[in-house]
C-alpha cells in the first residue's frame, strides 16, 4: 500500500498547520483524497491566507491553540490520525521564554496526546527536531520530553488502538526563521552575513522532502517509533560562501561587496546536532534513506516485533552532523539551484 492508498478517506487533523512544515503537509494530503481536512493554528491571519490559497470544501481552518484542551476536544471528534507539528521553535526565544515553550511544547502535547486517547484517534505523529537528541536548550529539552510523553502514551493507553509515534529531523530549508531567508536578506540588502561559528554544522532537508517523511511516518508507525530520514550537512560558513556566490550572481552584485561577520553562538546553539544518541542507535533499524528507533518500552516485545521490508539493525553507533560528509559549496548551490530555480 502506498501513502496515497492510506490516507485515502481518513479524516486528518494538522496542529499548527500553518507553519512551513505543517502548510505543506496540508497541501500534500490534500491531494491524497481524504475524507476531510481540519488545521488547526493559532495563527488567524496565517488561516485566512492558507483558506484563500486552497480553495476546497475538504479543509477546516480552526482558530485554537494546543494550550487549551476544550478545543482540542472538539477539533478531535471522528479524526483518523493527528499530525501534531505546533510548537515554539525558535532556540534563543525559548531561551528567554522558557515557560512558554514549556506550556506548548510540553503540556500542549499532553492535552493533545489525552484528547487523542479520549476519542480514540489512529494515530498520533508527532514533529520532533533534532535539537531533542541530547538537548542543551530550552527547545530541545522541551521537544525531548514532547517525544518521551508521546511514546509513553503507548504504555497507558489500554485496549484503544492508538498508536503514537515521532519523526525527527534536522534543520528545513527556507522554513520560517531559518538561516537562509535570513542570510537571502542580508545579501539583497548588501549588508553582512552574519555568521554565528564557521565551524558549526547541520543537518538539512527541504520542506518536500521533510513532509514526505512525516506521511511515510503516518503509513509505518506501529509500536510507537522516532522515525529519522538521512539527511546531507553542511558547514554553516560554507553555506553563507555558496549563498553570497549564489545570490550575487543573480542580482548583478559582486563577491566581495558582501563581508561576512563572526557574531559567536547565540543563546542555546551547538556546535553539531545529533538525531540519534549511542543510546537510540542500540535498538534502530535502517535502510538507504530512513532510521527507524525502538522505544526501551518495546524492547521486551521485540521478538514479536518485525520490522518493515528492507530494514536492517543498523551498525550507527550515533548519528551526528559532526561524523557526517559535508556537503561541497558546489553541492549547496546545487540545492538553492533546486529550492530557488530562475523563472522562465
Amino acid at each position: 500500500m502506498d501513502a496515497t492508498d492510506y490516507y485515502r478517506g481518513k479524516s486528518i487533523l494538522v496542529t499548527g498547520g500553518v507553519g512551513s512544515i505543517g502548510k505543506e503537509l496540508v497541501k500534500k494530503i490534500l491531494q491524497m483524497d481524504v475524507s476531510s481536512l481540519r488545521v488547526l493554528d493559532n495563527n488567524e491571519t496565517g488561516l485566512f491566507v492558507l483558506g484563500q490559497e486552497l480553495k476546497t470544501d475538504k479543509i477546516r481552518l480552526l482558530v485554537g491553540d494546543v494550550r487549551d484542551k476544550d478545543r482540542l476536544k472538539r477539533a478531535m471528534e471522528d479524526i483518523d490520525i493527528v499530525f501534531h507539528a505546533a510548537a515554539l521553535k525558535h532556540v534563543p526565544l525559548c531561551e528567554y521564554n522558557p515557560f512558554d515553550a514549556v506550556k506548548t511544547n510540553i503540556l500542549g502535547t499532553q492535552n493533545l496526546l489525552d484528547v487523542a486517547l479520549d476519542e480514540e484517534v489512529e494515530k498520533v505523529i508527532l514533529i520532533s527536531t533534532d535539537k531533542a537528541a541530547n538537548p542543551v536548550n530550552v527547545m530541545g529539552a522541551t521537544k525531548l520530553l514532547a517525544e518521551r510523553l508521546t511514546l509513553s502514551a503507548n504504555a497507558y493507553k489500554g485496549n484503544r488502538n492508538t498508536v503514537f509515534s515521532c519523526v525527527r529531523f534536522g534543520n528545513v530549508m527556507a522554513s520560517r526563521g531559518s538561516v537562509i531567508p535570513l542570510f537571502m536578506e542580508q545579501i539583497r540588502k548588501g549588508e553582512p552575513v552574519t555568521v554565528t561559528d564557521p565551524e558549526m554544522t547541520r543537518f538539512i532537508m527541504d520542506i518536500p522532502r521533510a513532509t514526505d517523511l512525516i506521511l511515510k511516518a503516518g503509513e509505518m508507525a506501529q509500536y510507537g517509533e522516532i522515525f529519522i530520514l538521512k539527511m546531507p550537512v553542511i558547514k554553516i560558513r560554507d553555506l553563507a560562501d555558496a549563498m553570497i556566490s549564489f545570490c550575487t550572481k543573480r542580482n548583478g552584485s559582486k563577491i566581495n561587496d558582501i563581508p561576512i561577520n563572526i557574531t559567536g553562538a547565540r543563546p542555546g546553539e551547538k556546535k553539531y546536532e545529533e538525531l540519534m544518541t549511542e543510546s537510540e542507535a542500540e535498538h534502530a533499524y535502517e535502510n538507504e534513506s530512513m532510521f527507524i528507533i525502538l522505544p526501551p518500552h518495546t524492547m521486551e516485545n521485540l521478538q514479536r516485533i518485525v520490522p518493515p521490508e528492507g530494514f536492517y539493525i543498523t551498525q550507527k553507533k550515533r548519528y551526528s552532523s559532526d561524523e557526517e560528509t559535508i556537503l561541497s559549496k558546489i553541492d549547496i548551490s546545487n540545492l538553492l539551484n533546486d529550492l530557488y530555480p530562475v523563472e522562465q
